[in-house]
C-alpha cells in the first residue's frame, strides 16, 4: 500500500511490447499501484490522459510518432500534475535525452537492462522502480492531498552524533573545501544552484550525485556551461583546486587522499562496494574529507530519497564542519537532508535559491 485509499495509477508508455509487458507486470505486484492504462507511443498516451486520469507515467524516451521529451513538454503545458518516470539506455545520447527530461520535469529515471534473462531484467527494474514509485507519491499525491504517508520513511532511525569528548569538537574556521551530496531531483537543483555561485569563490566543490556511468560525464558538460565555475567529471588521480566542481563518477565511489608529500589532496576512484545501496555514495565521500579539512568543510545534503550521507555528516560535524540542508519545501524528495535535519547535525536549512549565499558566506 503506497497511500491510505488511494492507488497510484500508472500509465505505461513504451514502443516494444516486451516493456509494456515487463512493467505492467510489475506494477501490479506493488500494492497501492494499479495500471491506468498503455500506450505504445507518446501521441496515444497524451490521448488517453484525460479519460484514464493517471498520476504518473513511465515513458519510454525514445519512440516512434512523439518522443518522451515531447510528450513531457506537453504535460507541462497541460497536465501540470501529471508525473513521469523515464525509462532510459545506457549510452551518450540516452544520458543527454535523460538530462533533458529531466529538466522538463521528469522525476527520476530507470536504466533499461542490456542483458540478462527476462526474469532477472524484471527483478532489476521492479528494484529500481518500486521505491521511486514510493517517494512520488509521498512528495507529490501526499503532498496533494494532503495525506499522511503510510509507508515510514526510507531511512534508519537518525542515530546520535559519533561521540565526542565535551569540547573536543574543533573550532569553526573559514571553510576551505565544500561537499555536497544530493540524489533524486539533483541534476535540476545543480542547475539551479550552483549558477549561483561566484566563480572565486576559493574552494574546491566535490559533489556525490546518484547517477549512473556515462549521466555523470553528461550532467558536468552541461553544468559546466551554466556555471561561472569550472564542473567536470573527476578523474582518477587529479589535485583538487579552487573554483572547480568535481562530480563523482557514476558506478564508482569518490574519495580524498593525500599526495606522497602530503601537502595536497587528490581524487581517488575506486571500485569499492556500494553504501547505502549507492556508488557513489555520499557517506563514502564526506568520511574521506572529515580529516583533511578539520573545522574548515562546508558539507551539503540536498534532495533525494533514503539517507546516504547522514553517517558522514556525523563524522564531518564532530570534525567542526558547518553542515547545510536543503528546506522540504524545495525538495523533490525530503529524504537526505530529512535524517540529518532531524538528528541534530544540520547548522543551516535552506530554500534553494538561498543554499549558494549560504555557502559562500562559510568561505568568506
Amino acid at each position: 500500500m503506497i497511500l491510505p485509499g488511494k492507488k497510484l495509477r500508472v500509465l505505461v508508455v513504451d514502443d516494444t511490447i516486451v516493456y509494456r509487458s515487463c512493467v505492467s507486470e510489475i506494477l501490479k505486484e506493488i500494492p497501492g499501484v494499479e495500471v491506468a492504462g498503455v500506450a505504445h507511443n507518446g501521441q496515444i498516451a497524451l490521448a488517453k490522459i484525460a479519460s484514464l486520469a493517471p498520476d504518473l507515467l513511465t515513458l519510454d524516451i525514445e519512440m516512434p510518432v512523439m518522443n518522451g521529451l515531447e510528450v513531457l513538454a506537453e504535460l507541462k503545458r497541460n497536465y501540470p500534475k501529471v508525473g513521469a518516470i523515464m525509462l532510459s539506455t545506457l549510452t551518450a545520447d540516452g544520458s543527454e535525452m535523460t538530462l533533458k527530461a529531466l529538466e522538463l520535469g521528469a522525476f527520476d529515471f530507470i536504466l533499461k537492462p542490456q542483458s540478462g534473462t527476462l526474469a532477472t531484467n524484471k527483478a532489476r527494474i521492479k528494484e529500481m522502480l518500486q521505491p521511486m514509485l514510493e517517494a512520488y507519491a509521498r512528495s507529490h499525491l501526499g503532498r496533494r492531498l494532503g495525506t499522511p504517508p503510510l509507508l515510514k520513511p526510507m531511512r534508519p532511525t537518525p542515530r546520535p552524533a559519533v561521540a565526542a569528548p565535551s569540547g573536543s569538537v574543533p573550532k569553526r574556521q573559514r571553510s576551505e573545501i565544500v561537499a555536497i551530496g544530493i540524489s533524486t531531483g539533483g541534476p535540476n537543483a545543480l542547475g539551479q544552484m550552483l549558477p549561483m555561485l561566484p566563480g572565486n569563490i576559493g574552494a574546491p566543490v566535490l559533489i556525490v550525485q546518484h547517477m549512473p556511468p556515462v549521466f555523470t560525464k553528461s550532467l558536468a558538460a552541461s553544468l559546466d556551461k551554466k556555471c561561472a565555475l569550472t564542473v567536470k567529471e573527476a578523474e582518477e588521480g587529479e589535485a583538487v583546486v579552487p573554483n572547480v566542481v568535481y562530480i563523482a563518477p557514476g558506478g564508482k565511489q569518490m574519495k580524498l587522499v593525500a599526495d606522497a608529500g602530503g601537502a595536497h589532496r587528490r581524487i581517488r576512484i575506486t571500485n569499492d562496494p556500494p553504501e547505502n545501496s549507492c556508488k557513489p555514495s555520499a557517506d563514502y565521500m564526506f568520511r574521506s574529507i572529515a580529516d583533511y579539512y578539520v573545522g574548515r568543510t562546508t558539507a551539503v545534503i540536498m534532495t533525494g530519497m533514503g539517507s546516504d550521507g547522514t553517517k558522514g555528516l556525523e563524522i564531518l560535524k564532530n570534525k567542526g564542519a558547518y553542515i547545510i540542508a536543503q528546506d522540504e519545501a524545495s525538495c523533490v524528495v525530503y529524504g537526505m537532508p530529512k535524517a540529518p535535519t532531524e538528528g541534530g547535525l544540520v547548522d543551516c536549512v535552506a530554500p534553494l535559491a538561498k543554499i549558494a549565499d549560504e555557502i559562500v558566506k562559510t568561505l568568506r
